[in-house]
């Protein structure tokens, strides 16, 4: 007696007695339905029509086999949550993503000390360094070469030196190598902090440092701005920064679970610096930085797959940023350019002691222009309603125009049926 076969794709009759290793062709695979493709996870052709799926020959020989496959075992449907199990007799608990405000509750203080995050560098990005780092090294014995002219004052803050000879660099600058700050009209240095109040005093204190002389202004970095973006996948938000030419040794990328901090330096002296309050939770251990040459991708693994609904947190303050004069202490490495000319500072104080009567007068040309503002909408309105006035006026006038052609239109054509008819009355000329 013949028996069917359910060898998957073969579907043939056999007969037990002539089966053998190589009776049967069939898949050993599932089959698979994907972007409107169909194909066996066994073999790699794909089709899009469904009879040439099932016409699809096996991969696999082996013996004809007349038993059924066993179907997938489904959990009992029930409306009760309590009594849904399994095959095996277990209960099985469904847990939904966590609420704003759980997650609000459990969200970590964005105080937590920072890790720096393992940076990639891409190979191209590497070429790319070295040889902007050739050029500029070739710019910069350029420069120095150079020769000095006579009479040329040193650079650093606070020395009074002048250039007269190759014997002027074998002598000591004493120089301050901080900046100057103004608050509250005392005026000082912030690497030594000595207080005045008198301008002149000021520009006379004498260096805390002793260094060499320095004849050309240094080139310090330059703090911009960058554009970013990011997006999001189940498990990873990816935040891309697209700064040119980064360099991984003066770049710093550190982290906690709730906050992102960015300190890139790009294009030899730009810097980009901006702290990410996030949205949600980061695993900081399973985080990590990739560097190209046109841009820095940071990909953040969520604590949990709950999806953000934006980078940074909406609840987030941002404190305002405080300004370098201000700073009792800055650091060195990231300071500004703090070269001072003579041109650059004032010879007297009288800004500082007239600074209270400049206020009073800002404050008055404010109101000024705000009643001038007021004056001026004033104006606007009267206007628009002499305007308004001027169009209805035209709009009278050409509906009394219309009604006046309307009504001679009327009377010409009356005129023309009086004059027909006493034409008809008229009797016939023989």
């Amino acid at each position: 007696m013949a028996l069917l076969c359910y060898n998957k794709g073969c579907g043939q009759r056999f007969d037990s007695d002539s089966n053998n290793d190589e009776s049967c062709l069939f898949h050993l695979g599932v089959p698979i339905f994907h972007d409107a493709l169909k194909g066996w996870s066994c073999c790699k052709k794909r089709t899009t029509d469904f009879s040439e799926f099932l016409s699809i020959q096996g991969c696999t020989r082996g013996r004809h086999s007349n038993q059924k496959p066993e179907e997938p075992l489904c959990p009992e449907v029930s409306s009760d949550k309590s009594e849904i199990k399994n095959a095996n007799g277990h209960e099985i608990i469904y847990r939904g993503p966590k609420s704003a405000e759980k997650l609000q509750r459990e969200r970590p203080s964005s105080d937590e000390a920072k890790t720096k995050l393992s940076q990639k560098v891409s190979a191209s990005l590497a070429q790319m360094l070295e040889k902007l780092d050739i050029s500029n090294r070739a710019e910069r014995e350029k420069k120095e070469s150079q020769t000095v002219m006579h009479g040329t004052r040193c650079k650093n803050a606070g020395c009074k030196t002048t250039y007269q000879g190759p014997e002027t660099d074998k002598e000591v600058c004493t120089h301050h190598p901080g900046g100057p700050v103004f608050h509250e009209g005392y005026k000082y240095w912030s690497c030594c902090c000595i207080k005045t109040t008198d301008f002149n005093a000021f520009l006379e204190q004498k260096g805390c440092s002793a260094g060499k002389h320095r004849w050309t202004p240094k080139q310090d970095k330059k703090k911009v701005a960058c554009r970013y973006d990011w997006h999001q996948t189940g498990n990873n938000v990816v935040v891309t920064i697209y700064a040119k030419n980064t360099n991984p040794e003066l770049s710093c990328i550190e982290a906690n679970r709730t906050v992102l901090s960015c300190n890139i330096q790009f294009e030899n002296d730009k810097l980009f610096k901006k702290d990410f309050h996030l949205w949600g939770v980061i695993n900081v251990k399973k985080s990590s930085v990739n560097m190209v040459p046109s841009k820095v991708e940071i990909s953040l693994q969520k604590a949990d797959q709950v999806a953000w609904g934006k980078l940074e947190d909406p609840n987030h303050k941002p404190e305002p940023e405080p300004s370098d004069d201000i700073l009792g202490e800055t650091n060195e490495s990231l300071q500004p350019n703090w070269d001072i000319d003579d041109d650059d500072i004032s010879d007297s104080d009288e800004e500082w002691a007239y600074d209270t009567q400049s206020k009073k007068t800002r404050e008055e040309e404010e109101e000024e222009k705000e009643e001038g503002g007021k004056d001026k909408m004033k104006e606007a309105e009267m206007q628009n309603l002499k305007r308004k006035e001027v169009e209805e006026e035209m709009k009278r006038a050409s509906e009394e125009r219309r009604r006046a052609e309307e009504e001679r239109r009327k009377a010409e054509e009356q005129r023309k049926q009086e004059q027909k008819e006493g034409d008809e009355d008229l009797p016939d000329l023989e």
